[in-house]
């Protein structure tokens, strides 16, 4: 029957033309040429009709056959050439200079904290760390805010359940510092801080802390004033000048705030004090003795000071930043300054 030797011959060239593709335009030509709706396969389907009704069982399995095989031969094909067409085959020129490596740097707030806590060191302070998860036990109750003290509310808390909270200050940490070595004790506490806050150009949900404290017998307000007017100079300069203004903090008694004159118009007054000359840098006093109770130290032996800044707030006020939330953003337009 001629059908039969049509179908063999149709076999023997896809066979040979198959060989021949090396991309995927060839393929498909090949592909329009043999298994499309007009394409040789279908032709020869659509000649089964004139074949007598004794052989069209026979034709009918041979041209199954045949459009199985080819359809198989061209998927395989297919896949193979995709696969190598996916890869990169970009040839090197060594002759080339070498492409310049992209070094990543420290963020400003990472390269504020390794110089605030490069200067502590230098004073003597090792450095501690706790959880940011806290108890309000550590949060509030060891540093002498009973559950009805109005103190409580001069930080908007993001609580977890009665018991839990994130911490709003790493206070808490000097804590467990306290709880855990007997004295005298010297270190700073670096970390993230969280209070439910209203994210505005001065103020966010989320910032970075250190705090400092140092007890020991006949611990004194002048040196405590001696420690932080040391690192003052060190971070902002030698010829700065400075104040102590008195405060409040449930935790320390006396308590004050330290002001320093103003970088940038060196106490003339500008926008970055407010016209006042002064920036405030950080809030300090002497270790509450009801504190000291709370941890096991004797207060009548044992005497210490506190001290506490915001790490965002140090680095405004040194590189003149003027949106908090820029330190979030992740612009690496401002990023890059630093």
């Amino acid at each position: 029957m001629d059908i039969l030797q049509t179908i063999k011959e149709t076999d023997k060239s896809f066979s040979q033309e198959i060989q021949k593709v090396q991309d995927i335009k060839s393929l498909e030509e090949l592909r329009v040429k043999y298994l499309s709706r007009k394409g040789i396969v279908s032709t020869l389907f659509d000649d089964l009709k004139n074949v007598s009704r004794e052989d069209k069982p026979l034709v009918g399995k041979s041209l199954n056959e045949l459009r199985n095989s080819v359809q198989l031969r061209f998927d395989e094909l297919k896949e193979k050439l995709e696969s190598v067409s996916g890869k990169d085959h970009t040839l090197v020129d060594l002759s080339l200079p070498g492409r310049k490596t992209e070094l990543g740097s420290k963020h400003i707030l990472t390269q504020t904290l390794d110089e605030i806590k490069t200067i502590f060191k230098g004073l003597g302070f090792s450095i501690f760390e706790g959880p940011e998860l806290e108890s309000d036990y550590y949060n509030f109750e060891a540093l002498n805010f009973p559950p009805d003290h109005p103190a409580r509310d001069m930080q908007d808390t993001f609580f977890v359940n009665k018991s839990y909270l994130l911490r709003t200050h790493t206070s808490p940490v000097q804590v467990r510092l306290m709880t855990s070595q007997e004295p005298p004790v010297r270190a700073i506490m670096p970390g993230k801080v969280y209070r439910n806050e209203a994210i505005s150009a001065r103020s966010y949900c989320l910032f970075h802390q250190v705090e400092g404290l140092y007890v020991d017998t006949d611990v004194t307000f002048a040196e405590l004033k001696g420690t932080l007017v040391s690192f003052a100079r060190q971070f902002y300069g030698s010829d700065l000048k400075y104040r102590f203004r008195p405060s409040f903090f449930p935790f320390t008694e006396p308590s004050a705030e330290m002001d320093i004159t103003c970088f940038l118009c060196h106490g003339k007054g500008c926008r970055m004090c407010k016209g006042s000359g002064w920036l405030e840098i950080l809030g300090c006093g002497m270790v509450d003795p009801n504190v000291f109770k709370e941890v096991g130290y004797d207060p009548e032996k044992y005497t210490g000071y506190a001290f506490g800044m915001g790490i965002e707030r140090i680095a405004i006020l040194k590189y003149d930043i003027p949106d908090i939330r820029m330190y979030f953003e992740n612009d690496l337009r401002f990023l890059k300054q630093f």
